[in-house]
């Protein structure tokens, strides 16, 4: 068996709550479902400082090849006619 170190730690009431509810509903001790969520939340590849650079780059390769290079620094300009003329040429060409 693997040498155990004691901690004592402190927790809220509902997380005390909680961990009962656990520890009962799974079998296992409430030390256990300690260590399980401390191993969960070292391993865990979806970390909020886990840095994946490769999707990174690949996110904003992305974004570049979908960025209109005439239109940057332009505002759009919105009418309200173009949408109503659009919606009515989609339903004329769905009805007819």
């Amino acid at each position: 068996m693997k040498q155990m170190v004691r901690k004592q730690i402190y927790i809220y009431k509902r997380q005390e709550a909680q961990l009962k509810r656990i520890s009962e509903a799974r079998g296992i001790s409430e030390a256990e479902v300690i260590r399980n969520a401390l191993d969960r939340e070292v391993n865990s590849q979806t970390a909020p400082y886990h840095y994946d650079e490769e999707a990174w780059k690949r996110l904003l390769a992305l974004m570049e090849s979908r960025v209109d290079i005439g239109s940057v620094g332009k505002p759009y300009k919105f009418r309200r006619e173009d949408a109503y003329e659009e919606r009515e040429n989609r339903w004329l060409k769905d009805s007819g």
